[in-house]
């Protein structure tokens, strides 16, 4: 049967790369076993964007590492609606306005913001060790940190209302990246300085693809901690930021 299976030339590149490439062909077709893994890959990543975002489960672990939480919501109502309605989930729910509102914060210098974005499964996986090791870095300069808000059908933007509302210096987004059919898993992070309602991208800064397979969390928490030190220093984010870290020590565990 393995005959009927014509090799791609281009195979050897597969040691490199989880990307979808040289499958080899059978007639004019992928291989079954090739498209049963598209069809797979396809389904994780439908799974990921509507899978249940464990709010309650982060928050106890962040508990564990004395880190006090606020559970927070955006306008959107559904699964449905958040993705169909991208602006509504850009904004704080009149409820979750009112919980921070209520916590009368003072200035701080970091708040962390979780939410679910488009893979909950990411969120769910990833984030709380990221945050365990950005804070213990943190910590030895004094920072001071807002409770870590986890929203649920947030956007990347509704960080910055937070923030704004915390009286922050600078918001750390952790967010569920759009799966990708070798990614359902990808978590994103978004930094900005000043937040506040109103801002657009270019005021970001965003390190992408933080998981065991892509940039790990060590990694990840030295590149996060390196972005915000300069944004703290030169009092700006976003485009108007280089990124001038040497990436060396990120390729080690």
């Amino acid at each position: 049967m393995n005959d009927l299976i014509h090799p791609d030339d281009w195979q050897f590149l597969r040691q490199y790369t989880p990307a979808r490439l040289a499958l080899g062909r059978s007639g004019h077709s992928l291989p079954t076993r090739a498209l049963l893994e598209f069809n797979l890959d396809h389904a994780r990543a439908r799974d990921a964007i509507y899978a249940h975002f464990n709010k309650e489960g982060l928050a106890q672990q962040l508990e564990d590492l004395n880190l006090p939480t606020l559970l927070l919501t955006s306008r959107v109502t559904d699964r449905h609606e958040y993705l169909l309605r991208p602006d509504l989930g850009r904004q704080l729910s009149e409820e979750s306005k009112k919980v921070l509102e209520d916590y009368q914060a003072s200035p701080c210098t970091l708040a962390i913001v979780i939410a679910d974005g488009l893979s909950a499964t990411a969120v769910n996986t990833h984030a709380v060790e990221v945050v365990k090791q950005l804070v213990a870095v943190t910590k030895e300069e004094n920072w001071t940190l807002a409770p870590v808000c986890l929203v649920e059908q947030g956007r990347v933007a509704i960080a910055d209302e937070i923030g704004y509302l915390l009286q922050a210096e600078m918001v750390l987004m952790l967010i569920g990246e759009r799966p990708g059919l070798s990614s359902p898993d990808s978590l994103g992070a978004y930094l900005t300085y000043a937040p506040r309602p109103g801002l657009t991208d270019e005021s970001r800064n965003c390190v992408s693809n933080i998981r065991p397979e892509g940039l790990n969390y060590k990694a990840a928490a030295q590149k996060l901690y390196y972005l915000l030190t300069e944004m703290k220093q030169h009092r700006l984010s976003g485009v108007g930021l280089k990124d001038e870290m040497n990436d060396d020590p990120l390729l080690t565990e």
